[in-house]
């Protein structure tokens, strides 16, 4: 009789002080209509941000910051997130058997 003994090595979920950045599902920008709105948005988003900042004196940093929220908070509210869909690296019928 064969006597086998399996070992797994399950995989360590690290957790860092780093933020996971989410991407955008920019698949949704081939379709028009979502392009129209996200287009909207987003200018009326730079729009506002000029607006405030037109009397002060302003620097690249706080411009950068400014644009930089103005198109990522437009991405998340129009766009959204990708879906990220993982395929199960180990099976139930492989737990059982172990």
């Amino acid at each position: 009789m064969l006597v086998v003994e399996m070992k797994l090595k399950l995989k360590k979920h690290w957790t860092t002080g780093w933020t996971t950045s989410q991407d955008s599902n920019t698949a949704f920008l081939r379709d028009t209509d979502k392009l129209n709105k996200f287009e909207i948005a987003l200018s009326n988003k730079f729009q506002a941000f000029h607006d405030l900042l037109s009397g002060e004196g302003t620097t690249v940093e706080s411009t950068w910051k400014g644009n930089k929220e103005a198109i990522t908070s437009t991405c998340h509210d129009v766009l959204g997130h990708k879906k990220h869909h993982h395929k199960e690296w180990i099976t139930v019928d492989t737990l059982d058997k172990t």
